[in-house]
């Protein structure tokens, strides 16, 4: 979206200008996942636990939402909820992705969305008001080189994080001692999951 680029950039650049800092969202996405990376028996082997868990630990992140995350918190079930549908062409699917692809701390199928909001950068031109730790006298902080905005390197680190994690998920899933064998466990998976 080329008009909406235009308006962060010029967001950024006004930010700039005025010796201050901007954090903001991003989002990242991952497509054609199989449903069942994940599980709904361990706390700790939750899917959106490890992915919540991964991103929170990007520098700035501070806040984390699978699918439509923060407005589950405002919606009644009957709008956060995704329905499932059952054709015999398509097999089980859904019209919406609320839950981001995942349910349970299970892979559904549908894509997999993760939204990150990053805070601004501490380091600004116009040093904020602190106090100097031996004589508790108000101190101004020290201009340093700082970037505007974080959020586009984020974003890339992100997109290897949601990477990473799903990587897992699959050995986890289907792993075994060689490549071979990790398709080979996939592709009977696939095949169990035609049958049913």
């Amino acid at each position: 979206d080329r008009r909406a680029e235009k308006e962060m950039m010029a967001y950024i650049d006004k930010a700039r200008a005025e010796g201050d800092t901007v954090g903001g969202v991003f989002e990242v996405t991952a497509e054609n996942l199989p449903p069942g990376l994940g599980s709904h028996v361990q706390w700790d082997r939750r899917l959106d636990g490890s992915l919540a868990r991964a991103f929170m630990s990007i520098q700035a992140v501070k806040g984390v939402e699978i699918g439509q995350g923060f407005a589950a918190a405002y919606l009644p079930g009957s709008k956060i909820h995704d329905e499932i549908f059952y054709s015999a062409g398509r097999g089980y699917y859904r019209k919406t992705n609320r839950a981001g692809g995942l349910e349970g701390g299970i892979t559904n199928g549908s894509p997999v969305v993760v939204r990150c909001a990053v805070k601004p950068i501490p380091t600004l031109l116009k040093p904020l008001q602190s106090v100097e730790m031996n004589s508790h006298a108000p101190f101004e902080a020290r201009v340093e080189r700082s970037d505007v905005c974080a959020v586009p390197a984020a974003s890339v680190v992100g997109e290897a994080v949601l990477a990473w994690e799903l990587a897992a998920a699959f050995i986890a899933k289907f792993g075994g001692d060689s490549l071979e064998e990790m398709k080979e466990n996939y592709r009977n998976y696939l095949s169990y999951l035609k049958r049913r």
